[in-house]
């Protein structure tokens, strides 16, 4: 676990990494479709998320289902993406 750690304008690859206490500055966020990345208790200004490969063809196959006309299993993904837990 990486802990109280200030990172700024880096590009760092998330997949299965744990940080605590971390300040994120100006950074680019990768996710790849991996193990989940976790943060506790950090900071984040001005970050930049970016997914790739596995995680970036997801949102490419959420893409296509929306533009072949079946928007109501992608309006169901998002609402459990914003939906509070």
């Amino acid at each position: 676990m990486t802990t109280a750690t200030s990172y700024s304008h880096e590009t760092l690859v998330v997949d299965g990494e744990h940080y605590a206490d971390c300040d994120f500055q100006d950074c680019r966020l990768v996710y790849a479709g991996g193990a989940l990345p976790s943060f506790k208790d950090c900071r984040f200004n001005a970050c930049d998320w970016k997914l790739d490969e596995a995680a970036d063809r997801t949102i490419d196959l959420l893409r296509l289902v929306w533009n072949i006309g079946d928007k109501v299993p992608v309006q169901t993904i998002i609402k459990s993406i914003t939906t509070v837990r």
